[in-house]
Formats: C-alpha cells, structure tokens, sequence
C-alpha cells in the first residue's frame, strides 16, 4: 500500500519562503497524481496545487499562482511544494495526497485522491 509523509514545514518570516517535501513508499510514485492540500484552522480542506503522474500537467488554486511551484522527482520517489512570498494567510496544515488516475481536474477534489499524508504544520508570523 501507498504510504506519504510530508516534510519541511515550520515557522517563517512574512515574505519568506518554504520548500515542503512528500515522499511515496510502498509503490511507484509515478503511477498517481500528487496534490497538496491545505487546512487553515476554522476552514475546510481545500486544494492548493496538483502534479500529474509524469509532470506534464500542473494546476493552481488562485490564491497561490505565481508565488508556489509543484514539481517531483519521480526516480527519488517524492513531491515538492515550493512556496515563496508566504504571508500570514498561507499558514496552514499542509497535506499530500494520491490519485491512481494519474491526472488533475481542474477542482481538485478531495475525494478523488485516496491516499494521504498525515499534514505538516506551516505558520507564517513575525
């Protein structure tokens, strides 16, 4: 069975940035899209960037286009979220999450990922 584990997350400066690192065991990584979602406290899960199997195609929420960037090295079996200009409502519980459909729509959805990681905790204060 699939196992994630997110790493990286922690306290940073307004303005900062952050790189958060999910790595896959038990199966290839390549088979699944990889997404990160993200829970602030008081709010529902939403998604926040998606990587397809082989990288060809990648999706943003809004509120992070052109400040986050998805990648993954499919050969170390592991996913990144590299996040720049974070501001205060960035902080979060970061998660990582599969889907053997090995593609993104454009939503996101929760349900469409089976597999998850257990959340990394990312706070942006001064």
């Amino acid at each position: 069975q699939l196992q994630l584990a997110e790493s990286g997350g922690g306290l940073v400066q307004p303005g900062g940035s952050l790189r958060l690192s999910c790595v896959g065991s038990g199966y290839s990584l390549d088979y699944y899209a990889i997404a990160w979602f993200r829970q602030a406290p008081g709010k529902e899960r939403e998604g926040v960037a998606c990587i397809s199997s082989s990288g060809s195609s990648i999706t943003y929420a809004d509120s992070v286009k052109g400040r986050f960037i998805i990648s993954r090295d499919n050969a170390k079996s592991t996913a990144y979220l590299q996040m720049n200009s974070l501001n205060r409502d960035d902080t979060a519980d970061y998660y990582c999450a599969a889907d053997p459909s090995r593609r993104c729509t454009v939503d996101m959805g929760i349900y469409l990922f089976d597999f998850w990681g257990r959340g990394a905790q990312v706070t942006v204060s001064s």
